[in-house]
């Protein structure tokens, strides 16, 4: 792990992984989670000749908090972290919760980042014509009503919620992960993946709830940027069994990200579409130039 000081002050956390002058693909991690190694996501990056780089969000880990941060801070972040890199331009992967992040970044740095896509992204909470928790397993719903509700509903909520994951293994992560997992995820985790959801989930929480709370709070919020203003390709993929961010997430995406390529993909879950990461990156990688 390698840390950065950023222009104001904060510490941000990252894995970088690749050939010092490849093309950077900076991955945004779920929520929660943290800057954790998952094995067939990198080998992936590698395998195209790609730089990784994966950082934690403001207050996972031991990237500093940032209280009140909206989705759209995370472009100048990536940008510090790539000025130290030495990167001039990149692509950028979002999945979950990283998915408006990745989408920020493609907004916001249209002269660096060159093409961007999303694995089940969460849409904008305000979005019209989307019932957005409509479809979420019942601990997400009890989640983002307590987000809605106050900041000291949601701290509670994490807070009772944090001490069960901080101990969750491999063995134990589909029980976890309750009513959020359809039949197509529970089959996927297995083996590295059931330890790798494990690992990054007690991540997650290592350093307490600050960075899930903000993440929550980021994505109630208006994000900071119209979608309007991608301008970069951007894939959007969308499994239609995903409990987690449901199928009409990937639907309002498609319709709302201007000249989206969009892969809505009917027998798909929400942890299942990692196994196509190969699929992913091929296709971000056939529309950028550089």
């Amino acid at each position: 792990m390698e840390r950065i000081v950023l222009p104001d002050g904060r510490t941000l956390e990252y894995l970088v992984e690749g050939p010092p002058g490849g093309l950077p693909l900076v991955l945004h991690h779920g929520t929660p989670s943290g800057a954790v190694r998952y094995a067939p996501v990198f080998d992936s990056a590698l395998r195209h000749g790609l730089r990784i780089v994966l950082a934690s969000r403001p207050g996972y880990g031991g990237s500093s908090p940032h209280p009140g941060r909206r989705v759209a801070d995370v472009a100048a972040d990536t940008a510090a972290l790539l000025d130290g890199l030495e990167a001039a331009h990149f692509v950028t992967i979002g999945w979950s919760g990283g998915g408006p992040h990745a989408l920020a970044c493609a907004a916001q740095l249209p002269g660096r980042c060159v093409g961007a896509a999303t694995i089940a992204g969460v849409a904008p909470y305000e979005a019209k014509n989307l019932d957005w928790s409509a479809g979420m397993g019942e601990e997400n719903v009890a989640e983002f009503a307590a987000a809605a509700e106050s900041v000291q509903a949601l701290d509670t909520l994490l807070t009772s919620m944090a001490g069960d994951l901080a101990r969750v293994t491999a063995d134990d992560v589909v029980e976890a992960f309750g009513d959020l997992l359809s039949e197509v995820d529970k089959t996927a985790l297995t083996g590295g993946f059931a330890e790798y959801l494990a690992e990054s989930t007690r991540y997650a929480v290592s350093a307490g709830i600050a960075g899930w709370r903000e993440d929550d709070l980021a994505f109630l919020a208006g994000w900071g940027f119209p979608l309007e203003d991608l301008r970069v390709p951007v894939a959007i993929w969308q499994g239609e069994q995903d409990r987690m961010v449901p199928a009409a997430h990937g639907h309002w995406l498609a319709g709302h990200v201007p000249g989206a390529e969009v892969h809505l993909l009917p027998d798909e879950g929400h942890l299942s579409l990692l196994a196509g990461i190969d699929e992913v990156v091929d296709n971000l990688l056939a529309h950028i130039t550089v």
